[in-house]
């Protein structure tokens, strides 16, 4: 079975983990052991509190990333039908995107406050970016012989994009989402890095500033595994509305 490898080798990591916090007597706070981050990790702290603070940070990362999406394939559109427009704002999406957003989420937070707001712009901008790129180079990956064909019929503008090169584009457009949802929950943990009284992020920093290694490690695996199934999510809906989009295997 495919997944077998993959897990046989988390297993691994996990065991040489626990045996080299006993061998080298490695202190907790310094590294904790698996079984300890099991069992201090999740103990310390109830149900309820873990999923208000898992909550808190998927809501964020989810809207986040949905208006990412929203605002990147628009974009990436109108790039890719105007090379005038191309000029004058890619180099402004590379900027935005060059900045570091450790550095902007502070000043974010003054402006639009601490409330949820700030929280999903940051996840936006750290998102974005991907799918712009993603889904502009796959409208132009369109074989030109078909466009030629659209103009020769003389289809109009929005039939050559929804019915020709979107299609086209569904595999890097996928690509992109694919990335892009693991980045939406860095982002949500950014903005609670640096403002928020709840969630996962501000977990992780909470613990830490007391020492608490087991429960700031128990929050990074929760982080970890929400992603993953984040990106599955993503993955099955490809495969469920889009599977000619998927590669072939041989």
């Amino acid at each position: 079975m495919p997944g077998v490898l993959p897990v046989a080798t988390f297993a691994l990591i996990v065991i040489l983990w626990e045996a080299s916090t006993h061998i080298f007597a490695i202190p907790t706070f310094i590294l904790p052991a698996p079984s300890r981050i099991l069992m201090t990790g999740f103990g310390d702290i109830d149900a309820l509190r873990w999923l208000d603070h898992v909550w808190a940070t998927l809501r964020v990362a989810l809207m986040g990333y949905f208006l990412s999406i929203v605002i990147a394939l628009p974009i990436a559109v109108v790039l890719t039908r105007s090379k005038m427009l191309s000029d004058a704002l890619y180099p402004i999406l590379v900027v935005v995107q060059s900045t570091p957003i450790v550095a902007v989420a502070p000043i974010i937070i003054v402006v639009l406050g601490t409330g949820d707001a700030p929280r999903i712009v940051i996840t936006c901008l750290i998102t974005f970016f991907p799918l712009v790129v993603s889904t502009a180079t796959g409208l132009l990956a369109t074989p030109p012989e078909l466009i030629e064909l659209s103009k020769s019929l003389r289809a109009p503008t929005h039939r050559e994009i929804t019915q020709i090169r979107l299609p086209y584009a569904i595999p890097y457009i996928f690509s992109a989402l694919k990335i892009s949802v693991t980045l939406s929950v860095i982002g949500a943990v950014v903005a609670e890095f640096v403002a928020a009284e709840k969630g996962l992020g501000y977990f992780i920093q909470f613990s830490t500033s007391f020492f608490k290694l087991p429960q700031a490690w128990a929050g990074l695996a929760v982080l970890v595994l929400m992603s993953l199934l984040l990106f599955q999510l993503v993955s099955l809906v490809q495969r469920l509305f889009f599977p000619w989009s998927l590669p072939q295997s041989r």
